[in-house]
C-alpha cells in the first residue's frame, strides 16, 4: 500500500492504494468518477481513455501510482467542460455521435487529445503533410488517429463528423 496524491479534474485527492491498482479502478472505485469505462481491461477498446498531462492514456493499463504527484494532472470526461459542456461534447450531441454511450467518454477524451496532437503538428501514419506543416484533418486522418477507440454500435460516421465540426 502507498499513500498518493492524485490531481483529477483540478481537485487534489489523498488516497492510500495498493501499488498494483490501475488508474481506472481508482477513478471509478475510490473517486466515484464512472465516466471512464472498463471495457476490455487490456488496452484494446479505449473505453477507459483519459487525459494525463494532456496526453491520452488507457486508464486500465496505467497504474495510479505512476501518475501520482504534483507534476501530473488527470482529466476525465467529467472534467472536460467545466461548468458547461466542452465544444466537442456539444458536437457529439448535435451529430448524435453515440448510440449506447458506453464508449463515448473514451471517444471524447481521445478526440480532445488527438486534436491537441494535430495542433502540435504530430503526424500519423495517414498524414500527407510533412513536419513542420500542421496535418490536415481528413476523414481518413481522424479515423487513423482514433483507431484505438472502438464503438460497439458503429457510430463512427457521426463521431468523425463531430470531430470535424470542432476541428474546423
Amino acid at each position: 500500500m502507498e499513500t498518493i496524491t492524485l490531481d483529477v479534474n483540478g481537485e487534489s485527492h489523498l488516497l492510500t492504494v495498493d501499488t498494483r491498482t490501475s488508474l481506472l479502478d481508482v477513478l471509478r472505485d475510490c473517486l466515484g468518477l464512472t465516466g471512464a469505462k472498463a471495457g476490455c481491461e487490456r488496452g484494446h477498446c479505449g473505453c477507459c481513455t483519459v487525459l494525463v498531462d494532456g496526453r491520452r492514456v488507457y486508464a486500465c493499463l496505467t497504474l495510479a501510482v505512476a501518475v501520482a504527484g504534483a507534476n501530473s494532472s488527470v482529466v476525465t470526461v467529467e472534467g472536460l467542460g467545466g461548468a458547461g459542456l466542452h465544444p466537442l461534447q456539444e458536437a457529439f450531441v448535435a451529430r448524435d455521435a453515440f448510440q449506447c454511450g458506453f464508449c463515448t467518454p473514451g471517444q471524447l477524451c481521445s478526440a480532445i487529445g488527438m486534436l491537441d496532437e494535430v495542433s502540435q503538428g504530430w503526424p500519423s501514419s495517414a498524414t500527407v503533410a510533412r513536419p513542420p506543416e500542421v496535418p490536415v484533418l481528413t476523414e481518413a486522418e481522424i479515423r487513423e488517429r482514433m483507431s484505438g477507440n472502438l464503438c460497439r454500435c458503429g457510430a463512427y460516421q457521426n463521431i468523425v463528423a463531430a470531430v470535424m465540426d470542432v476541428a474546423t
